[in-house]
């Protein structure tokens, strides 16, 4: 005999409630974890092709781990370096942009110069204010990444767990499905499947548009002459999943360096902007109605209040998981609405069924 419904709920409700309790205690030493299961669930359609081509499952799994070995070296070799010599070159050239801002400024606002006017006031508490939190957040920053995120380890750890998930996720998939309930094993299966494709959907197709528009926004930007336009690009196009955000803050940042190094020639510094509002155009109206859709699920607000409350609950292994929870809650979000309103506490008493009358009840059976 299957258990009441409200010693189900209270059994599920425990089992949600000690889940989120356990990854907030272990968030700290999750993060390998949760980026070798994300790369295994993106390949096993990879390895479930060459399965079907006639291949072993290992050999299969190894095929791959090859293949994207190669794929890092040759990224590591070509891309990094620039990368990094840009941000370096960036990090010297702050200070110099920093005084050649403040040069004009005084300039511009004469008032700044002295030292009682109000306005040098407002400016020197601002600056003060976001010094001592800037000095906090990257204090808290650097802790944090010191003693979560230790990136010899994660390097090493996340390709041996990534190949071990992916040799035997088929494996895990089945003994997870022989541990559903009876009762509900087709419309929890039903339910995982719908998870799946709307988070496959979103992260192959956003993947995709990140990675198109983090190259056409280097390329671009490399063209202007921008002098860390590969940098700035690259930045603009790995924050493109969060909505509006990459643009903005891509923007905004290759804009005020384009400033600094073509003040006076208007021609290159409106080229940089239009960069981004071709990028933009492209993004919205091209790329992520092709390549995500609309029958993804994910509304760009959800979206957003998922990565700053998993962010904020989580850490950086929050933001990791914010996307695949967002869709898995949205998904379930759905399903309990479609089960309210196909319900007697939506529909009222006047979907409820009638009593049938009996016929003895019937006056005419008397006549």
């Amino acid at each position: 005999m299957a258990l009441p419904a409200r010693q189900q709920l209270f059994y599920w409700g425990a089992a949600a409630l000690v889940f989120f309790v356990a990854l907030w205690l272990l968030s700290g030493v999750l993060l390998p974890f949760i980026i070798a299961a994300a790369i295994a669930y993106l390949l096993d359609p990879m390895a479930d092709r060459l399965e079907a081509a006639g291949l072993s499952r290992g050999l299969a799994t190894v095929t791959i781990s090859l293949f994207a070995v190669l794929l890092f070296v040759i990224i590591a070799l070509l891309v990094v370096p620039t990368l990094v010599s840009q941000g370096a070159d960036l990090a010297s050239a702050a200070p110099d942009m920093y005084n050649r801002f403040t040069t004009w400024l005084t300039g511009q606002f004469p008032s700044l110069l002295d030292t009682d006017s109000q306005l040098r006031q407002s400016i020197g508490q601002l600056g003060a204010e976001i010094r001592s939190h800037g000095v906090a957040l990257l204090n808290s920053a650097i802790a944090s990444a010191m003693s979560v995120v230790n990136i010899v380890l994660l390097i090493v750890l996340v390709p041996v767990i990534t190949f071990y998930l992916l040799l035997d996720w088929d494996k895990m998939i089945a003994r997870i499905d022989g541990l559903l309930p009876r009762d509900h094993a087709p419309t929890i299966r039903g339910l995982a499947k719908e998870i799946s494709d709307t988070l496959a959907s979103f992260i192959r197709g956003q993947g995709l548009v990140c990675l198109i528009l983090g190259t056409y926004y280097s390329v671009g930007l490399a063209l202007c002459g921008l002098q860390f336009g590969i940098l700035v690009g690259a930045f603009a196009g790995l924050v493109t999943f969060i909505p509006y955000v990459g643009a903005l803050l891509g923007g905004a940042l290759a804009i005020g360096l384009a400033l600094f190094q073509f003040w006076g020639e208007w021609g290159w510094i409106a080229a940089v902007a239009i960069v981004f509002v071709v990028g933009q155009f492209l993004e919205g109206n091209i790329l992520t109605p092709n390549l995500v859709g609309n029958s993804v699920g994910l509304h760009p607000v959800w979206l957003i209040f998922a990565l700053s409350a998993f962010g904020a609950m989580f850490g950086f292994a929050g933001l990791l998981i914010a996307v695949p929870m967002a869709a898995a809650l949205g998904v379930l979000t759905r399903f309990g609405i479609n089960q309210y309103k196909s319900s007697l506490l939506f529909k009222g008493k006047e979907a409820a069924p009638k009593p049938r009358r009996r016929k003895s009840d019937d006056p005419t059976t008397d006549i």
